[in-house]
């Protein structure tokens, strides 16, 4: 009696199923929700880092850089549970997270660093109401000391969470999503920060010039976090570099996000950069980071259906 033979899936092509036509892997269904909530806590994170650095290390016309972080972060730290809440679909579902503390789980670790975080954000801007002056500065930087670790965490935990899956674009750059996502987070922390305080008049120049230099610090090593990222991913990294989230990864996160803010830095040296300059690289920073993690998110779906890609992983993982 003959049987039926079914079709390996030796010849499958750039995004085809797996063995038997069947997919490999089960495609994530994080939408636009996670891409912004994940933009919203990078930013919320990078401005809480800087204003702790600015009042430790700043002296006082960095304080209204400092009184600008600190309220930044507040009301993007409680965005971030209302879009997970939306992605999950019922409120008790994040709730559940917070039952029980799993240190190896990144959804149980990240649902308690965001709960904590948001602890610190909400006192450190309460205290920045509140204080006078010089008033309260000690519990202020006291405060900052004890919180920045866990904004640390937030920039980058997110970078973990993905490649703690087995989605090839995600899982193969596991070392480094995490300080890319950290690189990118304190980046955009700054660019909220000058995009607030450009225009204001209380702004002394001296801080703005301070802030681009980190900036350009950041941007660096975001650029180089990232590049290298690519060159490690090699195939897996085609939903970035040649699929179709290519034609927006490419011009929108690292030509808009990182590119064009490097050379308007550089094209104004060796003169102080003007107000109008640096709202408009905060801006391209800001958008290019959410342009960037969009990606990331959404090329994890074309990933998911990569199935020489998964095989590779597996194979050089001695899983497969």
């Amino acid at each position: 009696m003959q049987t039926k033979q079914h079709p390996r899936s030796t010849e499958i092509t750039a995004y085809g199923p797996g063995y038997y036509d069947l997919p490999v892997l089960k495609r994530p269904h994080w939408k636009w929700e996670i891409a912004l909530y994940f933009w919203a806590g990078g930013v919320a994170a990078g401005a809480y880092l800087i204003a702790a650095i600015a009042d430790i290390f700043g002296d006082e016309c960095d304080r209204p850089a400092v009184k600008a972080g600190r309220l930044l972060a507040l009301p993007l730290v409680l965005l971030c549970p209302l879009l997970l809440i939306k992605d999950l679909g019922r409120p008790e579902k994040f709730y559940n997270m917070l039952r029980i503390v799993k240190i190896k789980s990144p959804m149980s670790a990240g649902s308690w660093g965001l709960f904590l975080f948001g602890g610190f954000t909400g006192l450190s801007a309460l205290l920045e109401l509140l204080a006078r002056g010089d008033e309260l500065r000690g519990a202020r930087r006291l405060l900052a000391l004890v919180g920045a670790p866990f904004g640390l965490f937030i920039g980058g935990y997110t970078g973990v969470l993905l490649s703690a899956t087995a989605i090839p674009i995600w899982a193969k750059n596991r070392l480094l999503w995490g300080p890319t996502f950290i690189a990118s987070a304190y980046s955009t922390g700054i660019s909220a920060i000058v995009a607030l305080l450009a225009f204001s008049p209380r702004t002394d120049p001296r801080t703005l010039e301070r802030l681009e230099r980190a900036h350009v610090l950041g941007l660096t090593a975001e650029a180089g976090l990232l590049a290298t990222s690519l060159v490690r991913l090699g195939g897996a990294g085609k939903p970035l570099t040649r699929g179709r989230w290519a034609s927006l990864f490419l011009p929108g996160a690292v030509g808009l996000g990182i590119a064009l803010p490097l050379l308007l830095d550089f094209r104004s040296r060796p003169a102080a950069p003007s107000r109008g300059s640096s709202f408009l690289r905060a801006a391209c920073v800001l958008l290019g980071s959410l342009v960037f993690r969009t990606c990331v998110v959404y090329a994890g779906k074309d990933s998911a259906d990569d199935a020489p890609a998964y095989f590779a992983l597996t194979r050089r993982n001695g899983r497969h």
